[in-house]
This record gives structure tokens, C-alpha cells and sequence, in this order.
């Protein structure tokens, strides 16, 4: 029997926690993925990925074709006139749809969950206990069950257990803002364009979505809101009443949505962290940086986290053979979090500053901050130039290689 390279214990399956489990197992790590629920469900219903996780996500296993749907950005004033062009190469666009995908968050877990060999997957496991003794980590659950593991991956989200065994539980910072989403389907195949509009309060959202061979339109109506106001009851009419004066074909999209596919959240984050490691454990996903909706790139990151925390980890194992050697696990853990802390600080912090800037803007203030919005280059400037050169930096960063299938694929071929 070959030797073990190392036992992963990941925490968490969402989107970060099922990335860092495939690209792990595709590295030969012997993975085990806890979630507390009894089932894996998807926390939201829309969902926008951008090119560098679509990559990740190919690499590590999970089948993308027809994954989403194809969609170029453009952010508008509510009469339509353009304000920013999200910029990506021709070449980017045309290997990532456009460079914009929009699908159902429960599409993308399905693909994920296919991916998994069913055995990695450990349902109804609530963590309790954590014990880094320093030649590994000693997980305790609720259900009586322990685990020993050397690498304890926090992929459990923004309330994350695992966070708060590593630095202490911490108030979330609530952005004053929240969103309704949803999404209906189509008899044929829609426009490959996105907008994102805003009028002097609220921004009206949509783009194409692809899922299960399904043509069709995800949209969404986000503002500031009171946090201890009740949430609106009547949510398509919450809706039809704020999308007054934007187009007509999102009014159209909105009025055809059925209620089912609707759905509000309010949206909250966590001041970035410094650090996100200590010892055998470390942390991905909205575990580390819960990300506002405005990057529409909160699941993506978490699937970046996944593939580089990986590909530290299987660095150490090639040189040494297995992860017993616990100061060059902590190296790994130390450089994967050195190369991801600064990209997503810009991200969370760049879509918080946005929050503010389109709905938390003094009401004195926001004709000037329209018309600079309306007349200057600005916002070209900083989502249609430099959000396109962050994440072709990041593309840049994930190897070129052939797609990982995983054991029980390849067994099942056989």
C-alpha cells in the first residue's frame, strides 16, 4: 500500500470547501469533508463566476462545459447611458464565456458535488472540538466522532467555528444593505449582455444565466435598508416598485419571475484579517474574507483559495514526502495566505467601498457623484480597466494543465 501523502480535514461544503477537497485529492492527499448539515445545500440562488475559477474549476476536476451562461458587463445610469465597459481580452472572453458566466448557485454545487468521490463527503458533522497538538490536528464533533488529520482547512463560512477557535469570535460588519435576487427561464437563447444600473439609491441588476440546459435570466434589486426594519413581505412588489424608471426589459424580467425563484438576503462581511493561519490550520472562503455580492466574486475566490492552498501543500509533500515535517507545513500555510491576503483585502474592501459610494452616499452629494459617474472616466477607470487587470493577474497565476478526473470517474469509465 502506498504511503499516505497526507491527511486533509476541510470543514465546510460550500464552494471553497469542495474546490479545496478536489484540488487536494487531485494532488493525492488523502481528504475528508465535514458539513454539519445532514444535506449540502446552496446558500443563495444566483450566482456570476469570473474567469480565474472557471479555470480552477476545470483543473480540479468538475465538469464545465455549458456551465453558465456567456456575458459581457457594462454598468449603466438608469436611462441606459453606459458608464463602464468591463475590458477583457477577446481571447479571455471567448475560453470563459465572455468572461462573465451567470448560472443557479445549486448548478455549480451540483457539477462540485459530482466531482467527489462520495466517501469524502461526511454529512451531519458539527464541529466542537479543535486540538492542534502540533504533529496534527484533533477534530471532535458533535455526534461523538473524532478525526485526526494533518491540515484542518476552515472552509464553514462566515460564522466559521474554526475562525473563531483560531482568533476569537468577532461582531460581522453589517453594510446596511440588501438585495433580492431571482431568475426565471426562457424558450430561447438570451442576449450575451449584462447590466449592472443604478439610479441615485438602488441598483437594478441583470444577466443571462445557463442551467441544465436551460436558457434564462438572473436579476437582482439591491439598496441600503435598516437592519432592524422588518424584511419586506411582498417581495415582487418590493421589487416592481424600485425598478420605476430603469429599462423596460428588466421590469419585464421581474414581472415573469415567479415568486419561488426569489429570494433577499441581507448583505454582511468581516473587516479583513491579517493573518489567517496558525499552526496545522488555515482558513478559505468566506471563512477568511466574506466578500459583498458587489465583487461578484465571492464564491470564486473561495474556489481560488481551494486550488493555491492545494498547490502549497503538495510543494511540501513532493519534497519531503508526506505533511509530518510540521514547520514546512506551516511555511505552506504562510505562503498560500501571503499570496491570497492582498488579492482578496482588494476585492472585499474594493465592493465594500462600492456599497458605500452607490447607496451610502449623502443625499447633497449624490447629483455631483452621478454626473461624475455620467461624465468622467472614473468608473471605467476603476471597474472597466482595473477590476479586468486584477483578475487577469490572477488567471495568470493558475498553471496551464490538463483536467483532473477524479478516482471514481476514472473507475467508473473502466
Amino acid at each position: 500500500m502506498a504511503q499516505s501523502k497526507g491527511r486533509i480535514a476541510i470543514v465546510g461544503a460550500g464552494p471553497g470547501g469542495m474546490a479545496a477537497a478536489l484540488a487536494c485529492l487531485r494532488l493525492g492527499f488523502d481528504v475528508t469533508l465535514f458539513e454539519r448539515a445532514g444535506e449540502i445545500k446552496a446558500a443563495g440562488n444566483i450566482l456570476n463566476l469570473w474567469p480565474p475559477p472557471q479555470k480552477v474549476l476545470k483543473l480540479i476536476g468538475v465538469d464545465t462545459h455549458d456551465l453558465g451562461a456567456p456575458c459581457h458587463t457594462y454598468f449603466q445610469n438608469p436611462k441606459g447611458r453606459q458608464r463602464a465597459d468591463v475590458l477583457l481580452p477577446p481571447d479571455v472572453e471567448a475560453e470563459y464565456g465572455g468572461g462573465f458566466i451567470g448560472l443557479l448557485r445549486w448548478g455549480l454545487y451540483q457539477r462540485m458535488i459530482d466531482a467527489i468521490p462520495p466517501e469524502v463527503i461526511k454529512l451531519g458533522h458539527e464541529l466542537v472540538r479543535i486540538d492542534d497538538h502540533g504533529a496534527g490536528v484533533r477534530l471532535g464533533f458533535a455526534n461523538g466522532t473524532m478525526h485526526e488529520a494533518d491540515v484542518l482547512i476552515g472552509a464553514d463560512g462566515i460564522n466559521s467555528f474554526v475562525r473563531g477557535h483560531l482568533w476569537g469570535v468577532k461582531p460581522i460588519r453589517h453594510q446596511r444593505l440588501h438585495l433580492v435576487g431571482g431568475y426565471l427561464f426562457l424558450d430561447g437563447e438570451p442576449e450575451g449582455v449584462g447590466i449592472i444600473a443604478h439610479n441615485r439609491t438602488t441598483q437594478v441588476s441583470y444577466t443571462p444565466i445557463r442551467h441544465e440546459g436551460k436558457w434564462g435570466y438572473e436579476w437582482w434589486v439591491l439598496e441600503a435598508c435598516d437592519p432592524a426594519a422588518p424584511a419586506p413581505v411582498d417581495l415582487i412588489g418590493f421589487c416592481k416598485a424600485r425598478v420605476q424608471g430603469f429599462s423596460q426589459k428588466v421590469r419585464d424580467l421581474i414581472e415573469a419571475t415567479p415568486v419561488a425563484h426569489m429570494q433577499r438576503w441581507e448583505i454582511r462581511d468581516r473587516p479583513p484579517l491579517k493573518q489567517w493561519t496558525k499552526g496545522r490550520i488555515t482558513l478559505v472562503g468566506d471563512a477568511a474574507h466574506p466578500t459583498s455580492p458587489y465583487a461578484a466574486y465571492g464564491a470564486g475566490m473561495s474556489i481560488e483559495d481551494g486550488y493555491f492552498l492545494a498547490r502549497e501543500l503538495g510543494a511540501v509533500s513532493a519534497e519531503k514526502g508526506n505533511l509530518a515535517d510540521t514547520a514546512a507545513v506551516r511555511g505552506a500555510l504562510l505562503r498560500f495566505e501571503q499570496r491570497r491576503i492582498p488579492h482578496t483585502i482588494q476585492v472585499t474592501q474594493g465592493a465594500y467601498v462600492t456599497g458605500k459610494i452607490f447607496h451610502h452616499c449623502p443625499a447633497i452629494l449624490r447629483p455631483i457623484r452621478d454626473w461624475i459617474f455620467d461624465h468622467t472616466p472614473f468608473l471605467q477607470k476603476m471597474v472597466g480597466d482595473d477590476m479586468p487587470k486584477h483578475i487577469l493577474s490572477q488567471l495568470a497565476q493558475i498553471e496551464d494543465g490538463e483536467p483532473y478526473i477524479p478516482t471514481h470517474k476514472r473507475k467508473a469509465a473502466a
